[in-house]
């Protein structure tokens, strides 16, 4: 195994910042849902076939997801506007939960793998909840407010 493929961002070690929200490097949920982005894309190297194809690519697009939504979150004038770029992060951070859950059910990941990139993902899922609480938003509709799915 090469050298750069064994390579794991710790997704704990990034510095904090408490200052505001002007630039998204400065957002925690941001540096961890980014290391998140890395390490699923180390991942989904790993897995070969190509019946896995859009399984790769939609892990690697959902992880991504995650902090675009935030980068052009804080772009928006209100925080409202905001808050509804919060929720598509968290609905992004469900459907990569799923994907893991199915890339470990088809046997193309490693349990122990799997299980580290959902606790991440998971980790992540929680911090995006509390930016949402802190924006004045109601974390606890689970990203689905405002959506109309028949």
């Amino acid at each position: 195994m090469r050298r750069a493929e064994s390579k794991r961002w710790r997704i704990d070690t990034f510095a904090r910042s408490r200052s505001g929200v002007s630039d998204f490097r400065k957002l925690d949920v941001w540096r961890l849902s980014h290391a998140l982005v890395l390490n699923v894309h180390t991942a989904v190297k790993k897995i070969r076939g190509s019946d896995y194809v859009p399984l790769r690519s939609q892990m690697l697009r959902a992880s991504m997801s995650i902090p675009t939504n935030l980068v052009e979150g804080v772009g928006q004038k209100s925080k409202r506007e905001f808050s509804r770029f919060i929720r598509i992060s968290l609905n992004s951070s469900n459907e990569l939960e799923y994907h893991l859950l199915v890339a470990r059910d088809f046997e193309v990941i490693e349990p122990n793998e799997y299980t580290t990139l959902r606790s991440e993902t998971i980790q992540v899922r929680k911090m995006l909840h509390g930016l949402l609480r802190s924006m004045g938003g109601d974390s606890r509709d689970g990203g689905q407010k405002g959506s109309h799915r028949g």
